[in-house]
């Protein structure tokens, strides 16, 4: 059996492809370390049925996740999440993330978001990572 299930949504009218939308609130619980290693995931069958969305969709996220190192799929094991070392960045990656970065910016100014407002996110995603991370060195 798995611990608590994460909590995910997805939108099914958003042109972000379900599996990605799947990957990124995985990856997001995981980088909080509200998925600490050694936690399994729901089963494939159970996270689709969950999301009401079909198993392929969920398996393609979950294998997303693990060719980044986050989690471990094992046959009739299910997901494993792993205790994954903090990559350095490529400058190319660092520059396609700038670039992503911006990209929401600008889309979060289009919709009447402010420059303050802006900053308290980040600064707030900010904490929450350095927190997590603190707590996952603790425990080490």
């Amino acid at each position: 059996m798995t611990d608590a299930p994460p909590t995910l949504a997805v939108d099914l009218t958003s042109p972000v492809p379900v599996y990605r939308q799947i990957a990124r609130g995985l990856r997001i619980l995981l980088v909080e370390g509200k998925l600490p290693p050694g936690h399994r995931l729901p089963t494939i069958r159970e996270l689709a049925m969950d999301l009401g969305v079909h198993r392929n969709t969920v398996a393609e996220a979950y294998r997303l996740l693990a060719d980044e190192g986050w989690i471990e799929l094992r046959r009739r094991r299910g997901a494993t999440v792993l205790d994954r070392a903090v990559p350095s960045p490529s400058a190319d990656a660092q520059e396609r993330w700038i670039r992503r970065l911006n990209e929401l910016i600008a889309e979060a100014l289009t919709q009447g978001l402010n420059a303050r407002q802006l900053a308290a996110a980040l600064r707030k995603a900010a904490g929450a990572i350095d927190q997590s991370s603190e707590e996952r060195s603790t425990k080490s």
